[in-house]
């Protein structure tokens, strides 16, 4: 079966100036909601973890408020990034051209995109951090369900609720790290930013970082139409 490297929705808008959209609105809402919920959670968790960051819970109204937020944002962000994994997994597969990109990992730092393979809509880096929030996530909520004894309680012996904590404590600092480098990897890939907030790219950005993806795009929409101009979609 020939790899897919679109999702529904995707398409070239324009061809003066080339024009691709890249995210549909309701994959925008769900990747907003799910970046605002891990937000609150790193700082009430944090305020919540040491003393010393206890003055963080001024940001929800105290102690007791920051106490009752944090988890139940925390079912916000499972549900908001299980929707978010239902659209985006397909395409986040291991691909050939991921192990010749993780390879030339000092030519992505430097920018040489022409040692590079083509790539579809998201290369190794991008599906890295999209695989460690599906694991951290679902870590995260199994041992905060583990450890929340206001409604379970009664589920685990204390010993395992202790371990249920370390670990949860363990993979609140992993996700941290993923999400620093997610916004870092954002921020330096010009154009990714306004991807997810306007849902287009140019072409030449598309040609430039996802050349197999735009190919795909280009031929779907030349196979729909007759007489279609196929010029170089980067034009």
């Amino acid at each position: 079966m020939k790899p897919i490297y679109s999702e529904r929705g995707d398409h070239i808008e324009s061809r003066t100036p080339v024009t691709v959209s890249r995210y549909r609105g309701i994959t925008r809402l769900n990747h907003w909601v799910t970046a605002g919920s891990l937000i609150v959670l790193l700082l009430s968790g944090l305020a919540l973890f040491d003393p010393s960051l206890f003055w963080l819970t001024n940001l929800f109204g105290g102690g007791q408020m920051t106490r009752w937020l944090h988890p139940f944002v925390g079912i916000l962000l499972f549900f908001s990034f299980l929707l978010l994994f239902l659209q985006l997994w397909r395409l986040n597969l291991p691909k050939p051209e991921d192990t010749t990109w993780v390879a030339n990992i000092g030519d992505v730092v430097q920018g040489n995109e022409h040692n590079l393979p083509e790539l579809g809509k998201y290369n190794a880096g991008q599906k890295g951090v999209f695989w460690a929030m599906s694991v951290l996530i679902l870590v995260l909520i199994v041992t905060g369900i583990m450890i929340w004894e206001q409604y379970f309680g009664g589920l685990v012996s204390i010993p395992v609720r202790r371990i249920a904590l370390l670990v949860h404590a363990v993979a609140a600092v992993l996700i941290i790290l993923t999400f620093i480098l997610h916004v870092y990897a954002a921020i330096w890939t010009r154009g990714t930013i306004s991807a997810m907030t306007t849902g287009s790219v140019t072409g030449g950005w598309a040609w430039r970082h996802h050349r197999k993806w735009l190919r795909e795009l280009a031929d779907r929409q030349s196979a729909g139409t007759t007489g279609r101009d196929h010029r170089d979609p980067a034009e």
